[in-house]
């Protein structure tokens, strides 16, 4: 059996949007598959039945470790300076993703789109095309254990009951709806609302609530583990995120998603990969094109066009997918 050694450091989202190639090498080539992480992401694959080693970045000896397992290829999903140095030498061949962006630059800076709607899955499947692997058309895998148990008392709410999940982070502010904006659209829902995301979110959560004065709301922001939150993500009715790691992982489930887009944008190749055909994307008229690549940067406001969007446009939505 062939060994293929995957890299990609990070983040949460980046991960998933591996999966298809994980899935497709192990299926289709039928490689013994290793990866190379960060340590503080390996939640996002480590429960990957196709994945056969995982290796961190961070560990001291990573570099004669990956030397000793003589790779016959190594697939470079990551394409920087550290990856570079860490895949010398390793295989026979090296495989690496053009991750196009001049065409990227071209596009935030004067909005001309030279990536024509290609997502980050299609360039990853271009880098391993000379070795006979396609995408299967199965979209993202993201793997819960079957004895997976959520903690009775985190959750305050029947989950097999129809709810909406609310995924209210991001990596950067000028990707995140603002807050007032959750408060009036949590005003027009009736269902039960469950919001998501990391410690640092706790505190945006707490003022949603209190603003928004509503019943239905339930703040679980740093309350839950990566695999808790995705069960949360995979029992609810409809999902609403910015656009960040656990708007992929409801991608992976085909869930029904609501994705707010400001300061980046689709057009980037980072959107849903195959969500639920009646998901929907919200863009921002203010811009066309992205302001930056990593939405760290507005073009038409400090505070992000993404607050340009309408409180009643996402009601819309929400109702509109309720009843399909």
């Amino acid at each position: 059996m062939q060994k293929i050694l995957i890299i990609r450091f990070s983040s949460i989202g980046d991960l998933v949007l591996t999966s298809p190639i994980v899935r497709a090498l192990k299926q289709q080539g039928g490689y013994c598959i290793h990866y190379l992480v960060k340590k503080k992401f390996k939640n996002a694959i480590e429960n990957n039945p196709y994945i056969d080693q995982l290796f961190y970045l961070e560990d001291s000896n990573t570099k004669s470790d990956l030397t000793q397992q003589k790779y016959d290829i190594v697939v470079d999903l990551q394409n920087n300076l550290k990856s570079l140095k860490i895949r010398r030498g390793l295989a026979k061949k090296t495989l690496v993703v053009n991750k196009e962006n001049i065409k990227k630059l071209l596009l935030v800076r004067t909005g001309i789109d030279l990536l024509k709607g290609e997502h980050i899955v299609g360039r990853y499947f271009k880098t391993v095309k000379e070795i006979g692997i396609k995408d299967d058309g199965k979209g993202l895998d993201f793997f819960i254990p079957e004895d997976f148990k959520i903690t009775s008392f985190k959750i305050p709410i029947d989950l097999s009951q129809p709810y909406l999940a609310w995924v209210i982070g991001a990596s950067y502010t000028k990707k995140m709806l603002p807050l007032n904006h959750i408060v009036e659209v949590c005003k027009g829902i009736s269902l039960p609302i469950l919001l998501l995301g990391g410690p640092m979110d706790r505190s945006n959560g707490d003022d949603i609530i209190a603003s928004s004065n509503a019943a239905n709301l339930y703040n679980l922001c740093g309350e839950l583990s990566l695999e808790e939150s995705s069960y949360v993500l995979k029992q609810s009715s409809i999902v609403l995120s910015n656009d960040t790691g656990l708007m992929h992982i409801a991608a992976a489930f085909q869930k029904k998603i609501i994705s707010f887009w400001g300061c980046t944008k689709p057009s980037l190749g980072m959107s849903p990969f195959m969500a639920n055909e009646h998901s929907a994307m919200l863009l921002s008229d203010t811009n066309k094109a992205p302001c930056s690549k990593l939405g760290n940067r507005c073009k038409s406001s400090k505070n992000g066009c993404i607050k340009d969007l309408s409180t009643n446009r996402i009601i819309s939505n929400v109702n509109n997918l309720l009843q399909r």
